[in-house]
């Protein structure tokens, strides 16, 4: 399997620069590139990287995008003087021309596809290009919004090219709407396309129509264009996690993409003159996180915007980070979207004592920061549950998730908060009912086991993020009703949550999941789960019931208005009109 980080930069693309004051161009600096190269540098992630070099990239490969017409106007600029280099500037809306931006949109394509290459080789899993001038915003036949060429789609067009791939997932996370991308494949159904932008009820650059929630694709691409607009700044971390968990995550896991490709803008990152958005560099990590858990890791992240430079610098090193594989830091503040001892009285057989004293050797060394995450294997799950949730707050911490799977014969005491249980079954059987911090989840994975991610992401990491756990247990019980798909996909999405420290408790008859849960631990993606099945209507049901009954206590449940609800359950129906049609 794939491993390592490619990290993509040539100083040479700082050498594109305005030569004459225009006060909407000015912020498009050289130094956007070079601080965030020496911040890489500063916290020695540039040596764990994997380096590729960059290259330009070849006319043919530009013209699958662009039109020969764009080209040559873009070449010709190389020989002018300023005078006349601002004059065809004058032709675009906000863009300049430098003598050396076409060598320099000729490296930001070419780094962009050396790294597509370095993903889709199995030279490396993942990485990150460090490019100028930025792309989502070009279109076929024209420069705009500091954008010569489309960097991003450009490497969508070649890796379909080259390497035959049927879809395509592109998610710009960019303050401004990438109209570019958007335009150039909106009749493209093997493109799915995901934008959140400030729009402001349509007062807000590039001021379209076409950047509202309604605009989802044309034809044959109808329902692959998602855009999520923002009515109003200030929005932060429990914004942006709630629009992935309640838009982007369900329809791109449906999606099963082979490839992943990031519009990184970080603009919409906090400090930032533009975007004026309050999310801070830590949320950066865990979008990554996500994304991470797709298209088998295959993650391509390819620098837009940002414009405040030690925001930025500070975004791009936590998205590189989380590419390592470091643990993915914790969230702190309100996340509320707009809108060793025993227990006597719990074990009563000497197995099961017996198998404590490994759990909690592990668990201590989680406790103690000398391990992130570990197994134990025990002969009673619900048992070594109970005793690993007494222990951790007795040691002092505050909020622990557990999350158990199967018959739970113990249920912990959860009243004084310190521990919020989500139990999935297949049928409660404990006379408890559900309370803000006890919640049984009634689920049985269908015949083809792929459908348990509407829960993941409807309900169970909404709520986990409201809680803001210090640390989870994930444990793994008798007559479990979740297949090794959805198990994997828990310990996966749940590594972004208290700084990936878990325990796994896992039964002794269910050994055999032992591997998946330590590939899972590790940060490995989350394996292929195939052809999609939607959730049957009652369980669409289920987690309706479960969201209203539990949204003004977790308030992560809540979407971030009108628009998001909208496109959570359109774009449901829209995937299903176009699988069955």
């Amino acid at each position: 399997m794939a491993s390592g980080t490619a990290l993509i930069y040539d100083e040479e693309m700082t050498s594109h620069k305005l030569l004459w004051n225009d006060p909407i161009c000015d912020i498009e600096v050289p130094e956007r590139l070079s601080s965030s190269y020496e911040q890489l540098e500063r916290y020695h992630l540039v040596e764990r990287c994997v380096r590729v070099p960059a290259r330009e990239a070849s006319e043919e490969e530009i013209l699958l995008v662009h039109s020969s017409e764009h080209l040559e106007v873009a070449k010709s600029t190389q020989a002018m003087n300023e005078e006349e280099l601002k004059s065809v500037s004058g032709n675009y809306d906000a863009f300049f021309f430098h003598p050396s931006t076409y060598r320099c949109a000729k490296l930001a394509v070419g780094a962009s596809l050396q790294l597509v290459d370095s993903v889709m080789s199995g030279k490396v899993c993942n990485g990150m290009a460090l490019v100028r001038p930025p792309g989502h915003h070009s279109q076929r036949n024209a420069a705009n919004g500091f954008c010569l060429f489309n960097n991003v789609a450009i490497a969508a067009k070649y890796a379909k090219r080259k390497y035959g791939l049927q879809r395509i997932l592109i998610v710009d996370w960019d303050v401004h709407h990438g109209q570019g991308t958007q335009y150039i494949f909106e009749e493209d159904p093997s493109i799915l396309y995901f934008s959140w932008h400030r729009y402001e009820h349509q007062e807000f650059w590039p001021s379209l129509k076409e950047s509202d929630y309604d605009s989802i694709g044309l034809g044959r691409g109808k329902g692959r264009n998602i855009n999520l607009p923002w009515n109003k700044v200030g929005m932060g971390n429990s914004d942006y996690l709630a629009a992935f968990f309640h838009v982007l995550l369900p329809v791109a896991f449906e999606f099963d993409p082979e490839l992943v490709l990031v519009s990184s803008g970080y603009d919409s990152g906090i400090g930032d003159p533009e975007g004026q958005m309050d999310a801070t560099p830590d949320v950066f990590a865990h979008l990554t996180h996500f994304l991470m858990q797709l298209a088998n890791g295959k993650l391509c992240v390819i620098l837009e915007g940002g414009y405040h430079l030690k925001s930025l610098a500070e975004s791009v090193c936590m998205t590189v980070k989380t590419l390592l594989g470091d643990p993915v830091p914790q969230i702190t503040g309100e996340m509320a979207p707009c809108l060793s001892a025993f227990y006597g009285d719990l074990v009563k057989q000497d197995e099961t004592l017996l198998s404590l004293g490994s759990m909690l050797a592990v668990l201590d060394k989680i406790l103690m920061k000398q391990a992130c995450n570990g197994i134990a294997e025990s002969p009673a799950a619900s048992v070594s549950a109970a005793v690993a949730l007494r222990h951790s707050v007795r040691f002092g911490f505050q909020r622990v998730l557990c999350i158990f799977v199967g018959d739970m014969e113990i249920i912990p005491n959860t009243e004084d908060g310190r521990i919020l249980v989500i139990h999935v079954c297949e049928k409660q059987k404990s006379e408890k009912t559900n309370s803000k911090h006890y919640i049984s989840l009634n689920w049985k994975e269908g015949a083809e086991g792929n459908d348990f991610f509407s829960a993941v992401f409807g309900f169970i990491l909404p709520v986990a993020y409201s809680y803001q756990a210090n640390l989870t247990i994930i444990a793994v019980g008798p007559n479990r009703s979740l297949g090794t798909n959805g198990i994997s996909l828990l310990f996966g999405s749940l590594r972004g949550l208290a700084e990936s420290r878990i325990l796994a408790v896992i039964e002794n008859t269910d050994i055999n999941l032992m591997p998946t849960v330590a590939k899972a631990l590790a940060g490995d993606s989350t394996p292929d789960f195939g052809v999609y099945a939607p959730p049957s209507q009652e369980k669409v049901h289920t987690i309706k019931l479960l969201r209203d009954q539990f949204q003004q206590e977790w308030k992560m449940l809540q979407c971030s208005g009108k628009s998001s609800l909208y496109l959570y359950y359109s774009y449901t129906y829209i995937f299903e009109m176009i699988k069955y049609s």
